[in-house]
């Protein structure tokens, strides 16, 4: 009966039919509760729905308020007169609340008060018909409220009155909402195939995971045996033991379907036999003879034949029995019309999902390959000119990171402070990498071995200096209130704001660092020393001054990447280690000392790592490990990289 009653009730409610409006001004709520007093005091499933009717014909706007407090267990009986009121504890008595117009009545001592305690299918009931009072309820949060409950528990009865109300839903994405929503419930529970087909259909334009778990739910199995298939099944496949399902499967839903006997374990064997031991033998065997399995084979059937023990299933006893069924799985949906549209529509959604996820896989590989690219193009600047290995550039990363926490500290504008932290990382960085090229790296050139040593003591020192400063305590370096959220495309495609911003910042550094080395005279020359260090210095450029800008300028790039780095990722003094071997191998596949080159080698990186990872998302460590395995393949067919540097670098 509620079924049937609720949609309509609701529907009048939500079109403010005016026949209502008129049996509201003749008596008020606490009227047609006396009315009811014996059904709303002690509900059932049945006489609820009673009740639930005559509020809904009231059409007064203390009925959802009601019904809220009436779920909840909030509303009380007055013992001495039987009517009802709100209360809430105060003291040793009660503060009563006029059900009708919410005003205060009063107090009761708690002697003369008897909670309404519906029990928990009546509650169930009565907050289905409230979802459908709160959808049109002037307060969007409650609107939403009952949109997200009619999701978390879709029935029948709310499709018609969700229809009703998105004609005056005033809020343009819950109107959208609704539609959806509407269109779920209608592939559902629709009244007739014909628009329950149509429903389905319209399903599979969407993306989302409700629409398939929707459409999963339409295409429900359940397993099935018989000796032939039923003709009024909607049968979804057949099954073949031994290749669908193992044999020991299909017998046990023989078993289970009462259609064979079970099979006797060894152990029920054994216990067949030592109960049934007659003056020292087992069915005419001696107990001495059955120490093998044809012995305790012939004693169990001889006690079979006896009809003492159920007779033995045997290898061929099975295979004739499973060759004797057929086995199915069975839509639990009988229309086959709809389980056809249904699983249509499930290929489609997959498809487009499928496609979708390929486009969100490739914005996180460019979101990654643009992390690489900015921590790994001043390793490639600097290797390029110089041939340096420069182990302590991870930690040129970390020096700028904490000097954008230090700038925050300061400037708690996070706007202001990483307008700020980034020319000042850069400043920093700038110098450090020109004090360790004047004071190491200069005497340690063309000695790789040694160099390589030493930058690998400047980096434990750096990274135990920062310890020292700072702590081993992760510091956050926290971005503006502007770059919090994602942009989401879809159900499926999304990307955080804060990998935008480091995108954008790395086409920025692109542009800036190819505007520097082929349109100002310092480019030019670092140009010049990088493919041919003699000739530039015949031409009066002076080398020595040139490894040393670049080797700085590299450095404070590496700084900017710490600010863009630590935005999302922990600022701590081991940072640096993290990011060193993915900058080395994005500058050897790209190609030493070429922009361009480790454009394409980061890109490629971050690509192939994301790529893995989508393969094998529970083991981070295999994408690593996957990676350097093709890294090391790929230089052994092209070693100078993706783009290869001319001049001194391929002679070398």
């Amino acid at each position: 009966m509620l079924r049937a009653l609720l949609p309509a009730l609701a529907l009048i409610l939500c079109l403010g039919l005016p026949a209502p409006r008129a049996a509201a001004q003749e008596q008020d709520l606490q009227a047609i509760l006396q009315t009811n007093a014996d059904e709303v005091a002690n509900p059932g499933r049945r006489s609820v729905s009673e009740v639930i009717e005559t509020l809904a014909a009231s059409g007064l706007d203390s009925v959802p308020d009601f019904l809220e407090h009436w779920a909840d267990r909030g509303v009380y009986r007055r013992t001495t007169d039987g009517l009802f009121f709100y209360a809430k504890k105060d003291g040793s008595d009660f503060a009563l609340i006029d059900i009708s117009t919410g005003e205060p009545a009063g107090t009761a001592p708690s002697g003369d008060l008897e909670q309404i305690r519906p029990n928990g299918g009546v509650r169930r009931v009565i907050a289905t018909a409230l979802v459908q009072f709160q959808l049109s309820d002037p307060d969007i949060a409650r609107r939403t409220a009952a949109l997200d409950a009619i999701a978390r528990s879709p029935e029948a009865e709310q499709l018609e009155p969700l229809r009703a109300s998105i004609g005056d839903e005033p809020d343009d994405a819950l109107r959208a909402r609704k539609e959806d929503l509407a269109g779920m419930l209608a592939a559902t529970f629709g009244d007739t195939p014909e628009e329950r087909i149509a429903a389905i259909e319209a399903l599979s334009g969407g993306l989302s995971v409700q629409i398939r778990a929707v459409l999963n739910q339409i295409l429900t199995t359940r397993s099935g045996v018989a000796v032939e298939l039923p003709a009024d099944a909607n049968i979804a496949r057949t099954l073949t033991p031994g290749d669908e399902l193992t044999e020991a499967e299909a017998y046990a839903r023989l078993v289970e379907a009462g259609l064979a006997p079970a099979r006797q374990s060894r152990d029920q064997i054994k216990g067949a036999l030592t109960a049934n031991i007659t003056d020292g033998s087992v069915g005419g065997v001696p107990i001495g003879a059955l120490n093998t399995e044809e012995a305790r084979g012939r004693a169990y059937a001889a006690l079979a034949s006896a009809g003492t023990v159920p007779p033995l299933v045997t290898e061929s006893d099975v295979e004739t029995a499973l060759a004797s069924h057929v086995f199915y799985d069975e839509y639990t949906e009988s229309d086959p019309a709809i389980t056809d549209a249904a699983r249509a529509a499930l290929d489609e959604v997959n498809t487009r999902v499928a496609v979708h996820q390929a486009l969100d896989l490739a914005l996180d590989a460019l979101s990654l390959a643009s992390i690489y690219f900015l921590a790994a193009i001043g390793l490639a600047i600097t290797f390029g000119v110089m041939g340096v290995i420069n182990m302590a550039h991870g930690e040129f990363i970390m020096m700028g990171a904490y000097t954008g926490y230090v700038v925050q500290q300061i400037i708690p504008d996070y706007t202001l402070s990483l307008v700020v932290a980034l020319p000042l990382a850069f400043a920093v960085t700038f110098a450090a990498g020109v004090a360790m090229e004047r004071l190491v790296i200069r005497w340690l050139y063309h000695r790789p071995l040694e160099t390589l040593l030493a930058t690998f003591g400047i980096s434990i020192a750096l990274q135990q200096l920062a310890k020292n400063i700072f702590g081993t305590q992760a510091r956050p370096l926290t971005s503006p209130s502007w770059l919090d959220g994602a942009w989401v495309l879809n159900d499926v495609v999304g990307i955080a704001n804060i990998r935008i911003a480091i995108f954008v910042l790395a086409l920025i550094f692109l542009g800036l660092i190819l505007f520097i080395l082929n349109k100002t005279r310092i480019g030019l020359e670092v140009r010049a020393v990088t493919q041919n260090p003699g000739m530039a210095a015949s031409m009066g450029i002076n080398p020595d001054k040139i490894n040393m800008l670049t080797f700085g300028l590299g450095s404070g790039i590496a700084g900017i990447a710490g600010i863009a780095i630590g935005l999302y990722a922990q600022v701590t003094s081991e940072m640096g280690a993290n990011y060193i071997v993915q900058s080395f191998m994005t500058v050897v596949v790209g190609g030493v000392g070429n922009v361009w080159g480790t454009l394409a080698g980061a890109g490629l990186i971050g690509i192939l790592q994301k790529g893995i990872e989508f393969l094998n998302p529970s083991n981070t460590l295999a994408a690593q490990t996957y990676m350097i395995l093709f890294i090391i393949l790929f230089i052994q067919f092209r070693p100078k990289g993706i783009v290869a540097l001319k001049g001194r670098a391929a002679g070398d």
